[in-house]
């Protein structure tokens, strides 16, 4: 579906680690509000309706939703998987994606680490910070596609955001 989805799977886990690292600084603001989030909800929402894709949309800035959607048959455990995706971004202040791959790169099953297992974490790809400057001050989150794809259609967001803003 994404081109870029299958950019880090040929990569060593290192390799894809620091490139999805240089990926997050690259897509930081100046700033980022309310009329952000909307703006990037509804650009994600409308590329899942054009492309008939059944995902979840979730964006937090702090404690607060500011933006949820749902599309096709996406359902309540793909808002369960937002919030394990949250609940990482929000430890680690990286991508869930990028913390797989910490993880996979220090020897570590991203799935079994106990710091994912514990109190619904979890470390699949579809969980992205937003930065101010270096600050991460929320996230934005995508369920229901491969883990891959879920990051990519977020960076995509981000890319096509940014492009125009």
């Amino acid at each position: 579906m994404l081109d870029q989805a299958t950019r880090y799977t040929g990569m060593m886990p290192t390799e894809a680690h620091n490139y999805l690292l240089a990926e997050e600084y690259g897509l930081k603001f100046d700033s980022f509000g309310l009329d952000d989030a909307w703006a990037i909800g509804t650009w994600l929402r409308d590329y899942a309706v054009e492309h008939d894709l059944s995902i979840a949309i979730a964006i937090k800035l702090g404690e607060q939703r500011a933006f949820h959607a749902a599309t096709g048959s996406a359902d309540a455990e793909n808002d369960a998987w937002l919030e394990r995706k949250f609940r990482i971004v929000n430890r680690y202040g990286h991508s869930s994606l990028a913390v797989r791959y910490d993880f996979l790169a220090n020897g570590q099953a991203a799935d079994e680490h106990s710091d994912a297992d514990a109190e619904g974490y979890a470390a699949p790809g579809g969980g992205f910070p937003i930065r101010v400057g270096l600050n991460v001050i929320g996230a934005i989150g995508v369920s229901g596609l491969e883990m891959h794809e879920d990051h990519a259609l977020i960076v995509k967001a981000l890319q096509e955001y940014r492009g125009r803003a």
